[in-house]
Parts: C-alpha cells; structure tokens; sequence
C-alpha cells in the first residue's frame, strides 16, 4: 500500500536519529526526540531527520514520476517543550504517547507550512537549542490559536538544491532585510524587497505572501504599536 511504503520510509529517518514514533494520526506522523530516553542534541536529532525526511521524500517522489505516478508532499513542525510521556488512557486500553501544549503548537507548525509552502518549520524554542549550523530564517512572528504570547517561527532549508531554491543565500539576506522593513511599516520598501526575492525563486511562496501583507496594510494601516505578530486563526 502507498501509505505502508511512505511510512516505512519516514519513520526510518526518525529512528536513524534516534526518535521514538510515538503513532500515526490518518497520514500523519507524530515522533518525539529525547523520549524515553534523553540526549544532549535531541534539537538537532529532529531537524537531521526531518532534513533526511524530505531529501528522502524527493528521491521516492522521483520514482513515482517515472511510473506516472502522483507525487507526495508533506510539512513538518518541530517544537521543544517539557511535555507529559507515559500510559495514557483507560483501563481497557493504554497507549504510551506524550500530551502537552509543546505537542499542540508542533502540531499547529506543521500545519502553517502549506501558507508559508515550506516543508519544515520549527519554533523559537527549538532554534535556539540547534548546535549545528543550518540554512535558515526567521518566516513570523505569531500567535497560534487558543493563545496570547507570539512565538518567533523558522524554517529550515537544508534539503534545497539549487535547482529546488535558485541563489537561496542571496534571497535569504533579502528576505530578511525586506521582513525587517515589513515589521517597521515600511510597506513599499518591503515589497521591493520581496519582489527581489521572486525574481531570483518565483516560488517562494512566503515572499508572495508578505507582499499580500503589505498591500492589505497600505490599505488598512495596523493601530500604533504594531509589533509585527500575526496572529493565525487556523489551527
């Protein structure tokens, strides 16, 4: 079956890191990373294999294509957080599993990243744990739902090739000068800015969707002491 063969796939770039899978929810994949057992990188353990996921994800998406078959696609969403892991559940039936607000906002990461189009996204509380060196940048500042404190979120792009991202290291300094103009209300330059970025990648989605911000802005300027935090109504 399509989802056996991508399953086995994912999960041994989880387990070659050392994650435990935790369960499959439909065709979602739920892993946790210094559980049961605790490891000085654990941070980067997750971006290595959400990194070897998608690089992995390419190569079978290459073979499907040559069978004429439909390609998969996949975000994944990364957060560190002190959770709950055990046996929960009831007497008829127990499941080790871990709960926790930690676990919620991964969730609702990997959800965000078909309306950034990226592929992995991870929270600030991760990134600032990562002892490796990655190519990535700061996307937002947000407020996720059922909460009030804005969380900076990155995305990690170490799986690109040039064919993938053309001129990714210029478009990422221009990204971030352009986002640092966004967040000063400097909306035409902004858009500059972000058009830079599609002339050197016309599919970088997240610049497309500044623009789209700061056109709505230009119409309907934010109140005094805007910070520049989105806040999503999605989960």
């Amino acid at each position: 079956m399509l989802l056996n063969e991508y399953f086995t796939l994912m999960v041994d770039c989880i387990q070659q890191e050392g994650g435990m899978l935790d369960k499959f929810i439909g065709d979602a994949i739920m892993a946790a990373f210094g559980i049961p057992m605790a490891h000085d990188d654990d941070p980067d353990r997750a971006v290595r294999a959400s990194i070897a996921m998608i690089k992995t994800l390419r190569q079978w998406n290459e073979k499907r294509l040559a069978e004429g078959k439909h390609p998969l696609d996949i975000g994944i969403g990364l957060n560190s957080d002190t959770v709950v892991s055990g046996n929960i559940g009831s007497k008829k039936r127990m499941d080790y599993t871990v709960i926790g607000d930690g676990v919620n906002l991964a969730s609702r990461l990997e959800s965000a990243c078909k309306g950034y189009g990226s592929k992995i996204l991870i929270s600030e509380f991760t990134y600032k744990l990562l002892r490796g060196t990655y190519f990535a940048r700061e996307i937002d500042l947000v407020v996720v739902k059922g909460k009030t404190e804005p969380v900076a979120v990155y995305e990690i792009l170490d799986f690109h090739t040039e064919t993938s991202y053309p001129h990714m290291a210029e478009a990422l300094r221009t990204f971030r000068l352009a986002l640092g103009r966004y967040r000063a209300g400097k909306w035409s330059d902004a858009k500059q800015g972000l058009a830079d970025v599609l002339e050197m990648n016309p599919d970088e989605k997240a610049a497309k969707l500044y623009i789209d911000r700061c056109k709505f802005f230009q119409k309907k300027p934010p109140a005094d002491g805007w910070d520049g935090v989105w806040v999503m109504h999605d989960k």
